[in-house]
Order: C-alpha cells, then structure tokens, then sequence
C-alpha cells in the first residue's frame, strides 16, 4: 500500500490501513482540512466546492466520502461527476466557486486514486497553500455544523459540453478548415473520460469519421494509462489497419496529450506542446514556459518567432507561476500537457486537440510530415522506485559528484547542463520513484547517457 500526501493533495493505493493506503479515514481527514482551509479563508461564509472524477472504478466511492464531508462542514458541493481535470478547472470558475477537488490519479494505475486540490481560480495550490492543508490535517482539529446548516449538493452532469463550446469560440481553433480536411481519426480514451470527450469534440470540430478504442468509462483501463509509446502498440496499430489520418491518446483525466501519426509512428508526446506552440507563436509571437523535464526543441521553435523560453520545476502550479510572472502565450509540460491561458491556466488535452488540428488542417499535409519540420532532440524517460529506508540525500549528492564538471540547477531534484544536452534527476511528487529523464541530439549518446546514469543510481540504492 501507499500514501503520498503532498502540497498538491493526497495520492495513494486504495484500501489498507490508514496512513498506509488512501481509506476512508484519510479521504475524510483530507476533505475536512481542505475544507477548514477554505472557510478559514473566506472568513467563515458560506463556501462552494466543485467537484469532479475520472472514471477509475474508486471514484464514486472517493466523491460520496468527499461530498459528505464538506456538506458535513457546511460546505455546499457542486458535483460535475466523471470529467476531465481541465473541465472541473474551467467549471471553478463559471460556477465562481471558493475551491475543487479533482478525483484522479491521472496516469497511475487503476487501484491509485488521488485528490488534487484547487483554489477559486480553477488553479492547483501554491505550495504555502498546500503546506497549510497538510498541518490542518495532522491536527485534526475539525468542526462539523448541526444538521440544519449542512451543505447543499447540487449534480451537474454535462459540463463537458460547456468546455467544448468554449474551446470552440476560440480565435485560433479553426472548426470550417476542421471540417474540410476530412480527418479520419482513432481515438483510445484509456477507459476513463476522455472516452466520450474528445469523440463528442471531434464531432464539434465537424470530424464524423471516429474509430473509437477503449471508449466506454468502465475505469477499468486497457493497457497501462500513461502515454508512453511502449504503452500505445494497440492504437499504432488500429491508425494502420483503418487507414487514419491519426491517432489521438489521452490520460485518464485528459490532461495529457499524444499524437500517433499516419503511418503507426509516435509524434512524440514532447512535440505536442511543441507543434501546438508554433502554431501559437506564429499568430500570437511572445515568450513560452515549459519545465525542466522537456525537450529542448520548444526553445529552439520559441526563439524562431523571436521569444524566449523560461524552465520551471515540475509540476502544473510551478508552471503556471512562472507562465504569469514572464506573460506567456502558451505553456506547459513535455509530458504532453498543454496550458493555453486563452482558454484558462491548466494543462488541457480537448484545447490541445482543437489547436493542434486546426494547424494541420492550416498545413495541408499529413502528421508524419509536421513532425518533420521539427529539430530531433532524443528523450529517455526512466523510473526507479525507493522506499522509506532510502537515503535519498546520499543518492543525489552521489549524482552531483559524478557530474561535479557540469553547471547544475537545484530548484527541482538536480538538473544537469551538459554540453549536448541536460539531465534532470528527481523525486516523483506522485509515486514512490525517482525520475530520470535525459535528452540530447544523438539517439545512441542518450541511451549511453542513461545506462549510465541507471547504474550509478543502483550502485548508490545498494
């Protein structure tokens, strides 16, 4: 079993003990705390929470304890049910609530479910924010109104719908051109909601010849649910066997976002800021935020239309932050996160998917091609898991000191500067594992590069 309980939220295996696996004690202790922290806030008035799920097969039983809950505090609840992450951001907002709880463990398996905490703007936490949920929570010092003052829960299913018409207002999302490109396209919503969301955008943007894949929201996922090629065999194959234009995958909560091309291959779930990026920039020239963790090929479209790439650290509130503080005009994670802050500031694949298609249906030519006019940078991305036992200082002072002849960044775990490409070493905010992600522009020096850095990792952990 484990808990993870961070500035973000709390993530965890359902089922265990408390304080080892994501019970119904730890629900109830973490909605209370979130839910103090906002009546606090707000000088005791009356407080409105929007909630929403993804459709892992936890979820309803997740949001039934976190409803009670805040309706036990007096908290009124506005229930979205199963939608995106970047839905119940937007519904925040149009609701002009205090606050939202994302249900969604995003790309972890299906027995993780997670809570992921927002402010009144629809954003995730600042990490103060967040430190002062965690102390709430460890004091325990909660209290619950008298039957008369509960809160009220309010159920709204179809807000979906109002994300796709706001997507579709946008200036840059070209729905006439969309339409006449005559895109066939194969879609894999992993089982969770992107099942019926980016079909029901789709058919929005005038696109009616749809393959669907792993559509139906059972939550009880067909392959492994982060978007990584080696997960994604079955959707390169159904883009051949249909002859599609494409192949759009998505997380569980659809805020992550990959292209498979026309002839099976991978876009590369770095290029899809990437792409959508030099379709921004080319309309809208200004400076672009990325974390440390993705590819370098988005400073080298940045500085094309003469902007300037700021790295943060990881994560969607490190992002945001630092996209406000420089005026990005587009944004996000090489993971496949794309924030457009036109639209609202949170990673959002159905965006993502609107403006991506519009600059192919613009382009006139297939994805493989797209993907072509871009610089080829080569990613590893590597995982090795730790436990409480761990040392983990030593493992990342033993890191730096083999690299001690290269510029360092320690803002998040240790980023290293290399001559022909970087490292960027951490521990995951998610899951119990360090993260090794290593990119440089020659395919056999970054495998080189990580072989080595994985030994050195295990010789430390021994």
């Amino acid at each position: 079993m484990a808990l993870i309980s961070s500035i973000s939220g709390i993530r965890g295996t359902i089922g265990g003990v408390p304080g080892e696996g994501l019970t119904p004690v730890d629900l109830t202790k973490f909605a209370s705390a979130y839910g103090s922290w906002l009546i606090e806030k707000n000088g005791n008035k009356r407080v409105k929470v929007v909630i929403g799920r993804d459709a892992r097969i936890s979820g309803e039983m997740v949001c039934g304890i976190v409803c009670n809950t805040l309706n036990a505090m007096g908290i009124d609840t506005i229930e979205v049910g199963m939608a995106p992450t970047p839905t119940v951001e937007m519904a925040v907002s149009s609701e002009k609530a205090n606050g939202g709880i994302i249900i969604t463990a995003s790309h972890n398996p299906v027995n993780w479910n997670a809570l992921k905490l927002l402010n009144e703007y629809g954003e995730f936490l600042s990490a103060t924010e967040g430190e002062n949920i965690l102390n709430m929570a460890e004091k325990e010092e909660f209290h619950y109104v008298a039957a008369r003052d509960m809160g009220i829960r309010i159920v709204k299913n179809d807000y979906h719908l109002y994300h796709i018409e706001k997507i579709l207002a946008l200036d840059l999302v070209k729905s006439e051109l969309i339409r006449k490109a005559g895109f066939r396209i194969v879609v894999d919503g992993v089982n969770s909601v992107g099942g019926f969301t980016v079909p029901a955008l789709l058919q929005e943007l005038g696109i009616h010849d749809i393959i669907e894949m792993n559509c139906e929201p059972t939550g009880l996922f067909a392959h492994d649910p982060e978007p990584l090629p080696k997960n994604l065999t079955g959707i390169s194959e159904a883009v051949l066997k249909n002859n599609a234009d494409l192949g759009i995958v998505v997380d569980p909560d659809v805020d992550r976002l990959a292209f498979v091309c026309e002839n099976g291959e991978m876009f590369g779930e770095e290029y899809t800021l990437v792409a959508v990026a030099d379709y921004i920039l080319a309309n809208q020239p200004g400076n672009t935020v990325s974390n440390l963790s993705s590819t370098r090929a988005l400073t080298d479209i940045t500085e094309k239309y003469g902007g300037e790439r700021f790295l943060s650290a990881v994560g969607e509130v490190n992002v945001v932050q630092k996209m406000k503080e420089v005026q990005a005009v587009i944004g996000g994670e090489g993971n496949g996160g794309v924030i457009y802050p036109a639209l609202h500031y949170g990673r959002d694949a159905l965006a993502g998917i609107a403006l991506f298609l519009s600059y192919l249906a613009e382009k006139g030519e297939s994805i493989s091609h797209l993907r072509k006019t871009y610089p080829d940078y080569f990613m590893t991305k590597n995982k090795i898991p730790y436990d409480k036992h761990t040392d983990v200082e030593k493992i990342f002072s033993g890191i730096s000191k083999h690299f001690e002849d290269y510029p360092q960044n320690k803002i998040d775990g240790l980023y290293i500067e290399l001559k022909d490409g970087w490292i960027h070493f951490r521990r995951s905010n998610t899951e119990p594992v360090f993260r090794i992600y290593i990119e440089t522009g020659d395919y056999q020096r970054t495998n080189k590069l990580s072989t080595e850095v994985e030994h050195l990792i295990k010789g430390l952990l021994r």
